[in-house]
This record gives C-alpha cells, sequence and structure tokens, in this order.
C-alpha cells in the first residue's frame, strides 16, 4: 500500500500518511523505526505494511518494506 506524509513529529517519530483515497492513517513511532528511516517530509510518497488495524511499518516508495 502506498500513500503520501501528510504530517510528521521528529521528536516523537510519529505521523500520518493520506492514501490515495484520500483516508488518513496515522503511525506511531513502532512502525517509523521498523522501517530505518531517519525523518520524513512533507509530500513525501511512502510504502506502507498495514495488518488491518494499524500501520506496522514504513518506508520510501523506492525502498523494499523490511
Amino acid at each position: 500500500m502506498q500513500g503520501t506524509v501528510k504530517d510528521f513529529d521528529p521528536a516523537g517519530r510519529t505521523g500520518s500518511v493520506l492514501l490515495d483515497d484520500g483516508s488518513e492513517l496515522p503511525f506511531d513511532a513502532a512502525a517509523f523505526d521498523a522501517g530505518g528511516l531517519r525523518l520524513l517530509r512533507f509530500g513525501q510518497r511512502v510504502n506502507l505494511a498495514w495488518d488491518g488495524e494499524r500501520v506496522t511499518a514504513l518506508t520510501l516508495s523506492t525502498l523494499p518494506l523490511p
């Protein structure tokens, strides 16, 4: 699944992503850390792993999900 970064808090490593259908999915620090990223920017395209209840990992669209 792919989306676009809506917001990101670097201190808390949390934020949210907008999916292509316009729905918003929040992500927590554990999901951010699982992707091995250091920072995200507003509007950046990302790949998401979704377990049906929450985002479990995210990474840049050019990188594979863990």
